[in-house]
């Protein structure tokens, strides 16, 4: 006697639980991502709506770019790094959520001045070319086979090198260096976008609770943030008016 596939229902059922694990599994990563995107884009906004009031305070402008304030100010951002980077395991996940909004609106009081430098328009033009890009390479991480994990470690080095080249021009003053750092810097911060956001999808596990879900996806966030954050002033220093 023949059984066709119908007659093993112990087969079906296996295969039945399965798809249905694997669907269970998709939705909660989109859900994951989504809501990493979120922290992501709110701090954002954070830090536009904050470097926009600034800059409208002469008071405060000169306050901050007229003293040495400046150097607290411009400093303060990498504070909030390392902080979120060697003690986010012993926070608690509000106190992740409340740092990561004061890194962004710190962050938009460091940006404020380059609001002084170019013309709204331009900065309004290369905002929207940064999250076209960052929107393209994000989605390409997310949805490739590749694994990109071996293109971190080159990434990394990149962005060494654009950091200790930076502070070389700080005292050379070279606009063509400057140019250089600016190309260099856009191709490492789209690498990196689309790493990073297969690094986050790689890094969902549906079985974290709610406290390790919580602070995995807004340090997820800040990888996101400084990926569009840094893409967006290269791009700027390549394309933006200056008043």
């Amino acid at each position: 006697m023949a059984f066709g596939r119908d007659n093993n229902p112990f087969g079906t059922q296996r295969m039945t639980t399965a798809q249905a694990e694997a669907a269970q599994i998709d939705v909660g990563l989109r859900r994951y991502m989504l809501r990493v995107y979120n922290y992501m884009a709110s701090g954002v906004a954070l830090t536009g709506i904050v470097a926009a009031a600034t800059v409208q305070s002469e008071t405060l402008m000169q306050a901050i770019f007229g003293t040495p304030l400046q150097w607290v100010v411009m400093l303060s951002p990498l504070a909030f790094i390392l902080v979120l980077s060697f003690g986010i395991n012993k926070m608690k996940a509000s106190t992740v959520q409340a740092v990561f909004w004061l890194f962004a609106a710190v962050m938009g009081l460091s940006l404020s001045a380059i609001f002084v430098v170019f013309t709204g328009t331009s900065i309004a033009r290369v905002f929207f070319i940064t999250a076209g890009t960052f929107a393209a390479m994000s989605l390409y991480g997310y949805t490739t086979k590749r694994d990109l994990s071996g293109l971190g470690s080159f990434l990394f080095m990149g962005l060494i090198g654009i950091i200790i080249a930076s502070l070389v021009n700080l005292f050379l003053a070279s606009s063509a260096l400057h140019f250089v750092i600016s190309v260099i810097g856009v191709l490492v911060f789209v690498g990196l976008t689309a790493y990073d956001t297969q690094k986050i999808r790689n890094e969902y596990n549906e079985f974290d609770g709610g406290e390790i879900a919580t602070k995995k996806a807004v340090y997820g966030a800040v990888r996101l943030y400084l990926d569009f954050i840094n893409l967006f002033i290269m791009l700027l220093h390549l394309f933006g008016n200056r008043e």
